[in-house]
């Protein structure tokens, strides 16, 4: 039975978690938090999330028992890196879907990589994993006669921009053709996240996307993520190396 610890548990993304971790007969929540000071702080999960047991909401993650075997984080950056010392330090295995950690950030975590296993990605779907692989694929055959764009488009409410998915397929277009690809974001209503590619030819067009429908896709992911590290040894992984995939994005 895994011992999942969930981050910022009453927020969209956490909220989602709990619910299909609560009905994962593999998984038992164990240890969940949020900010200190909110109303949630103190009380029983299951009273913010239906069926999700009876563990108490916490604003401090580092009095988590060193005995759960991951952490899914999906927060901001400053927390996020502040959780990353603590579990560093009681060697509690991560995944972390938190978007807009700058260069220096990323190398806090990489640096807790060599301590304990990390799951570290800008999106945890299937699909857009997948998509970084097919991008990467027609970028190196058609980068050197089609223009690329990406465009992005999520809701009002997300702080970084462009997101960090579309950050990705910038730098899998440009590993693989050496092109810089020029992204466009927008934000609008409640949209949970779509992006496109397109390779712009002379004579014909051709365009790529993925839209998620639900952030359970991003929620399932992550919990699967969190299975992937059991057993695994100190080191950074992608969402490619979890799915199996070839991993152009690893």
């Amino acid at each position: 039975m895994l011992q999942l610890g969930i981050s910022g548990v009453c927020g969209k993304m956490g909220r989602r978690i709990a619910t299909l971790a609560a009905g994962d007969p593999d998984v038992e929540i164990s240890f969940v938090t949020e900010q200190e000071g909110t109303d949630p702080v103190g009380k029983s999960l299951s009273e913010v999330v239906e069926g999700a047991g009876d563990v108490e909401i916490s604003s401090d993650l580092g009095k988590a028992s060193p005995d759960l075997d991951c952490v899914i984080e999906f927060t901001l950056p400053e927390p996020t890196l502040k959780h990353v010392e603590i579990c560093r330090d009681k060697k509690i295995p991560m995944v972390i879907g938190t978007t807009g950690i700058d260069a220096a950030g990323e190398e806090k975590i990489k640096e807790a990589s060599s301590v304990i296993p990390i799951v570290y990605s800008p999106n945890m779907a299937p699909g857009v994993n997948l998509l970084f692989d097919i991008v990467g694929e027609a970028a190196r055959v058609l980068g050197g006669d089609f223009n690329m764009k990406v465009d992005e488009t999520h809701h009002v409410h997300k702080k970084d921009s462009p997101s960090g998915t579309a950050k990705m397929i910038a730098k899998v277009i440009k590993e693989a053709s050496g092109i810089d690809a020029p992204v466009e974001a927008f934000r609008e209503g409640e949209v949970i996240g779509n992006h496109g590619i397109v390779f712009d030819g002379e004579f014909e067009n051709i365009e790529i996307r993925h839209d998620a429908k639900s952030r359970d896709v991003f929620a399932d992911g992550s919990i699967k993520a969190a299975k992937f590290l059991s057993g695994k040894g100190p080191g950074l992984y992608a969402m490619a190396e979890v799915l199996g995939l070839k991993g152009v994005n690893k």
